[in-house]
């Protein structure tokens, strides 16, 4: 689907999908955990119901070695640093009690800026390679607290002012002078206290400083910050952070209550019930319930000799097919069809059910007339295009290898007198036969593909067309998702198949013009679905090729679509499977488009400036490929 351009310029970046690929293996590896994803927002945060960590968004805009080196900062300090160092029964402690004070967000962040103070040391420690990424974050940070500060003091907001000066203090040393006037309050027993963050092995030795830092302030600042500076620990909360056991259990039985110590186990746990449980558990409270020997007081004793009263039947073939009738085999025939994706497809896509369905042929006397009119529009193109194919594998058969040490002997004798080491002797090629290839077609189906629908057709037929007169093996299907049925729960997408390759050379043009626009896209699931069809097949060379008029967009889908996208390429590429794109356009494609779409395919992309140019375009892209497919 085309994405709608926005009315701020800003809201419509992205992050180099490549890039951030790399980031993300990066968070995984670190952390050693394959289920984490990885995200930009506004700042560090961790959301363990999700199993997302994010980087923060204050690195845009900068030179890129700047760029680079802020986000990898982010990912040390998530992955390497509070994912198993910071406490989280000390961080829970803290926010309970001070839920009620004035200067609760202070006190909150005041933590979060001493832990992050002394992750960063432990880390630079640990892993010397990290050093240079945090002294340029240090002197990003430096500065902009620098700008906040006197801006906070000219406007009056003194608690950000004091969250400016204290970041200052600790990151440029103490004997660092405050050059603003604090009024009553001692900025000299601040630092003294301040001092001991270069002593504190623990979130607990930190919460003890913000603590006694509040007590000093609090007197003389009447309200609580207005600028946000972390969100580190916004989302671990008592709720996500222990799970709730149901009443009848034992006491011994609630081992599991207590809170997780560390951000790793919190995520972890979890990842373990999202695995094991349904989707449910993502919106509410997690209860568990444990095996355990049944209180069956009021059961019924068996009776073996008990006569039976009542016979079910079940919808497995072993069963009497009378008991049905033929609406209901023809409904259960129609379910059967349904798949669920579950985990084979990406973490995006787990709650996807499709269906792969034969298009349904519209036999009209429209069709037909197009049919006709498209094949001799064609004709001349599909015909000089297969005679230049042929002629060119006609001249790998019937060229021969000379000057060879062994083989038939040339008439051309003279090397047996002027050359040194004569080698008289040639061997001709082995004839190639057909192309040792196969093709998969993709067809966005996707609403906005209707106002270009006939030029799609006409692009897919030629397609179709070409690879059969070459008896080259191919798939054509289109993809879409139901909008109008997708849910959290469900998102049902359908795959339209126009040729198998099950059909061979078989004649699909009428399913090739029964294809229609219908909703959304998801392009990622569509390339994996793809990609499982072709690694079976035993042709050496594969192509996957898609067809699609825009941005992937689906339900729940438009935030990672472009990453999964990316990432759903470089799985099938790794299989030995080419992916080609052609993007379908009514008019010349914007730079912004082009840079999407060499972020999703890297130089694998290709543009139509019109309408007219898909048949062209399609041309042009088969004459490349199957170049490369002629044996040399």
């Amino acid at each position: 689907m085309v994405k709608m351009n926005r009315f701020i310029q800003f809201n419509d970046e992205t992050v180099d999908a490549g890039t951030l690929l790399v980031y993300d293996r990066l968070a995984k590896a670190l952390a050693d955990a394959p289920f984490l994803e990885l995200t930009e927002r506004k700042l560090l945060e961790f959301r363990p119901k999700e199993g997302v960590i994010s980087m923060s968004v204050f690195w845009r805009h900068r030179s890129e070695e700047v760029i680079h080196a802020g986000r990898l900062s982010d990912i040390y300090l998530l992955t390497a640093g509070y994912w198993k160092r910071f406490s989280v029964n000390a961080w829970l402690k803290l926010t309970r009690e001070y839920s009620l004070h004035p200067l609760r967000k202070f006190t909150i962040e005041l933590l979060s800026m001493l832990e992050e103070f002394r992750l960063i040391d432990a880390i630079t420690k640990e892993r010397p390679g990290t050093t240079t990424a945090f002294n340029i974050r240090r002197e990003a940070y430096i500065y902009f607290h620098r700008s906040g500060l006197s801006s906070n003091m000219q406007k009056g907001f003194f608690a950000d002012a004091m969250m400016n000066q204290l970041f200052i203090s600790l990151h440029e040393g103490m004997f660092t002078n405050t050059s603003m006037d604090w009024g009553q309050i001692d900025y000299r027993l601040i630092q003294s206290v301040l001092q001991r963050a270069f002593e504190s092995t623990s979130t607990e030795d930190n919460t003890y400083i913000a603590r006694r830092i509040t007590a000093i302030v609090e007197m003389m600042i009447d309200n609580d910050l207005v600028h946000q500076y972390y969100s580190i620990g916004d989302s671990i909360t008592e709720e996500n952070s222990m799970f709730h056991y149901h009443d009848g259990m034992l006491d011994a039985e609630k081992g599991e209550e207590e809170p997780k110590e560390t951000i790793e186990e919190v995520f972890r746990s979890w990842h373990r019930e999202n695995e094991n449980e349904s989707g449910v558990h993502l919106e509410f409270e997690l209860e568990h319930g444990r095996s355990g020997t049944s209180d069956a007081t009021n059961g019924t004793p068996g009776n073996e000799d008990a006569e039976i009263e009542e016979m079910g039947f079940g919808k497995s073939e072993g069963n009497d097919l009378d008991h049905w009738s033929e609406e209901e085999s023809d409904k259960s025939e129609k379910q059967d069809k349904k798949l669920k994706a579950g985990k084979m497809f990406g973490k995006e896509h787990v709650n996807v059910v499709y269906e792969e369905q034969r298009l349904d042929v519209v036999n009209d006397i429209e069709n037909r007339q197009k049919l006709i009119v498209w094949r001799e529009e064609q004709k001349p193109y599909v015909r000089s295009f297969v005679r230049e194919m042929k002629k060119r594998i006609d001249l790998k058969e019937d060229s021969k290898r000379e000057h060879l040490m062994k083989g038939r002997l040339s008439t051309k004798l003279t090397t047996m007198v002027i050359d040194e080491r004569p080698k008289p002797f040639y061997r001709k090629n082995a004839p190639s036969g057909r192309l040792d290839a196969v093709f998969g077609l993709l067809v966005d189906g996707s609403a906005s593909m209707i106002d270009k629908l006939d030029e799609t057709k006409k692009a897919v037929l030629l397609f179709h067309d070409v690879l059969r007169q070459l008896d080259i093996n191919h798939e054509i299907s289109s993809y879409y998702e139901d909008a109008y049925n997708a849910s959290n729960e469900i998102q049902p997408n359908v795959f339209g198949r126009m040729h198998t390759f099950t059909d061979r050379n078989k004649d699909n043009g009428m399913s090739i013009l029964s294809f229609d626009a219908n909703e959304d896209n998801r392009d990622g699931f569509a390339i994996r679905w793809m990609a499982n069809q072709l690694a079976p097949r035993q042709e050496k060379n594969k192509f996957l090729l898609i067809f699609s008029d825009g941005e992937p967009s689906a339900y729940g889908y438009d935030r990672n679509g472009i990453l999964d996208t990316a990432e759903a390429v470089m799985e099938t590429e790794k299989k030995g499977i080419s992916v080609i794109h052609l993007f379908l356009s009514t008019e010349e494609s914007t730079y912004d488009q082009k840079a999407i779409f060499t972020m999703i395919y890297g130089n694998k992309t290709a543009s139509s400036n019109s309408v007219e140019s898909f048949t062209d375009q399609t041309m042009r892209i088969l004459r490349k490929l199957l170049t490369l497919v002629i044996p040399h």
